[in-house]
């Protein structure tokens, strides 16, 4: 997805951190059985929030050490394999590759060269993805489809864009036949996707504004985003709000800690650093503290 959907750390007790971690590694583990070593290399948080959303009740963290090419001798905390992890890895495949696509869709030849090659690397996971969720990827197909329909008619709207990106999102829990819960997933599941979509829209204003690509909130505010910076803040914390509500209507076991902190607490951290200009230099920081 895109690497907004993280914690705010600072506050997270210290077996929710190792928790957290132990998803995010387990994730990466659940990547590497089903698909192969390359896939690995794009996860992000992004898909861990998915991971946790998708626990099944009575769920226990359960960590346990293994190995891994991050930390081949003394190995990580990692949770084992189940059925979320399963679902989200799958997922998590058929929304990269999607992504890239559109990537190469928006740039161009030469500036989605590198998009081309990593979907074209991508490729035979995808297809494996697609096979175990077809329902999924046929939404995601769909999805995108719609969205890119809008794009070229240059729709100013706001909420016919995130619409159907979140539709997107909202589609990534499988029903299980528990009505309230699945229905509650959905809606959460949803509105973080439409607070996703707004605040990458806001995130690559200038970088837009420059190449001429399609961006709702250039188009719904012709006299500058910038100047109706708090109505579009609004509508995130309405997004927020709504997907705190949904979710107190379900429950993720032990993943409850995590899941709110990210939604209360996370998100708007993430939104504010974003609108206040810091988030990108945060990213490449911490890019270049990995090498």
């Amino acid at each position: 997805m895109f690497g907004y959907v993280v914690p705010l750390r600072g506050e997270l007790k210290v077996r929710e951190l190792d928790a957290y971690q132990g998803i995010y590694c387990g994730l990466c583990h659940t990547l590497g059985r089903r698909y192969g070593f390359f896939p690995r290399l794009l996860l992000n948080y992004d898909f861990a929030f998915l991971a946790m959303v998708l626990a099944q009740p009575g769920e226990k963290v359960g960590l346990e050490r293994r190995r891994c090419v991050a930390c081949p001798f003394r190995g990580k905390q990692v949770c084992p394999s189940r059925p979320g992890l399963d679902t989200a890895a799958d997922e998590s495949i058929i929304l990269t590759y999607w992504k890239l696509r559109d990537s190469v869709a928006d740039r161009g030849i030469f500036r989605g060269l590198p998009a081309r090659l990593l979907s074209l690397l991508l490729r035979r996971a995808y297809r494996k993805a697609a096979l175990r969720r077809p329902d999924f990827d046929r939404q995601t197909v769909a999805c995108l489809e719609e969205l890119h329909a809008l794009e070229k008619d240059k729709t100013p709207s706001l909420d016919r864009t995130a619409d159907t990106f979140a539709r997107i999102l909202a589609g990534a829990a499988p029903t299980t036949g528990e009505e309230v819960r699945d229905r509650a997933l959905g809606q959460m599941l949803y509105h973080v996707g439409r607070w996703i979509y707004l605040v990458d829209a806001w995130d690559d204003l200038d970088e837009d504004r420059k190449s001429g690509s399609y961006n709702p909130l250039l188009l719904r505010f012709p006299d500058g985003p910038e100047a109706h910076q708090e109505e579009v803040r609004l509508t995130l914390r309405h997004s927020l709000n709504l997907a705190v509500s949904a979710y107190h209507l379900t429950d993720a076991g032990p993943w409850n800690g995590v899941i709110m902190n990210i939604l209360c607490l996370g998100l708007p951290m993430v939104e504010e650093a974003v609108f206040t200009g810091q988030w990108r230099r945060r990213k490449k920081e911490n890019r270049e503290n990995k090498l």
